[in-house]
């Protein structure tokens, strides 16, 4: 039901036994309490047990038809807010982190595994590889998904405002502070926090995080208030933290402690038959919000695509396709439609071999299992299909699989 309206006085209960039972199990329905006998102390109780409104009797027609009314509102909001909440958690789902790739597979397991736990998680890997999303995908996936997800990026603030963006301060705790503020990891309090940039923090930033993640309290700035939370932490660098450790940039203590679940994501170039699929995912997305009429991606562009080093990783592969979408003039994506940089570095990239003082046949081996491992993905490993793309037999395929290891990789993905 969308409504209740319940006397809160009845020969066999009363209307707060009702409302604790609605509000357990139909948490959408919205109450309204009715008493002839009421004090401020049960409306108070009323409101906070979770009533939208408490009436006293005598009931006027006017004062019940507008309480009635503002509750259907509400009702409507809170059905409007589920909605929301749900599409959220479809757009993060992990069901939308594409990939056919085994290693991302592999973390894909990973985080189904852990989701559910309170434990930290270190994501690792370069610039554009989906660290936010899949920080997000694992928020949606464990039992705080209908908490605070939230995201800071602590390079891109200072020392002091960071401390005051995570922590809050109080009124007049430095110039400035006109009045109090909440901080993140309160924010985020039953939820999830995403640091990202863990590697730019501060000497001093690093001891403060350290005492977070080991005891989830800290004193906001300017206060000597201890504040307690439990908020999942999910931490992000670019960096080779364990090689911080050794330079004396990174804490060993803090290295530690948030090093207990790592999640490496590999950059766009170790996964190139992921190119494809996440090209035609974001030409779909792009075709829709801009109100174009591209269909698809020439043969010989996503060649170019799939030829690109990537150094922007997923992130780059996104900005081009939204560009090319935007100034595609056809119903297909062609070369001419890609930017002129990509164009020249795929071009290159396709002719140039560096000799760096070897045979032909060593400086031959890195390019063939690059190509080896590019066609077993493109067919999702199926060897007799690799075999009829790369125009060889399937038992020259297997020993040079063997050669490189690759078969290695189809065993460990149970291939």
């Amino acid at each position: 039901f969308a409504l209740v309206i319940s006397d809160v006085n009845m020969p066999d209960g009363n209307g707060f036994e009702i409302l604790d039972l609605v509000k357990k199990q139909y948490p959408r329905t919205v109450v309204l309490l009715i008493t002839g006998y009421g004090t401020i102390e049960s409306a108070v109780e009323a409101i906070k047990k979770g009533a939208y409104d408490y009436l006293t009797k005598p009931i006027v027609d006017d004062d019940l038809l507008l309480a009635v009314e503002r509750a259907g509102r509400q009702q409507l909001l809170m059905n409007e807010n589920q909605q929301l909440r749900q599409q959220l958690e479809n757009k993060y789902s992990l069901n939308n982190v594409i990939s056919q790739d085994f290693k991302m597979s592999r973390i894909f397991e990973l985080i189904e595994a852990v989701a559910d736990s309170k434990t930290t998680i270190l994501m690792t890997g370069p610039s554009g590889t989906g660290k936010s999303l899949l920080a997000r995908a694992t928020h949606f996936r464990s039992p705080r998904r209908d908490k605070p997800f939230v995201e800071v990026s602590c390079g891109a603030l200072p020392e002091n405002l960071l401390e005051s963006e995570l922590f809050g301060h109080i009124k007049g705790a430095f110039t400035g502070a006109i009045h109090d503020k909440e901080g993140k990891f309160l924010a985020a309090d039953g939820g999830t926090i995403f640091l990202d940039e863990i590697s730019t923090a501060s000497p001093a930033m690093q001891v403060k995080l350290l005492r977070v993640l080991q005891d989830r309290q800290f004193e906001a700035v300017g206060s000597n208030k201890t504040i307690s939370v439990n908020t999942r932490v999910i931490l992000a660098t670019n960096q080779d933290l364990a090689e911080e450790v050794k330079q004396g940039r990174f804490r060993e203590d803090l290295y530690y402690r948030i090093n207990i679940v790592t999640v490496k994501l590999p950059p766009l170039i170790d996964r190139i038959g992921d190119v494809p699929l996440l090209a035609a995912h974001f030409l779909n997305r792009f075709r829709v919000s801009h109100d174009r009429s591209v269909s698809s991606i020439t043969e010989d562009a996503m060649q170019r695509l799939q030829s690109y080093h990537w150094p922007g990783n997923v992130r780059e592969l996104e900005n081009v396709i939204e560009r090319s979408v935007l100034l595609c003039k056809g119903p297909q994506i062609d070369v001419n439609d890609l930017p002129q940089s990509l164009i020249q570095m795929s071009r290159q990239s396709s002719q140039t071999l560096s000799f760096q003082q070897q045979g032909l046949k060593k400086a031959l081996e890195g390019p063939e299992c690059a190509i080896i491992r590019s066609a077993l993905e493109a067919n999702h490993w199926n060897r007799q299909e690799t075999a009829k793309a790369l125009d060889i037999n399937r038992t020259t395929l297997y020993k040079k699989m063997k050669r490189y290891g690759l078969e290695d990789e189809a065993l460990q993905m149970g291939l």
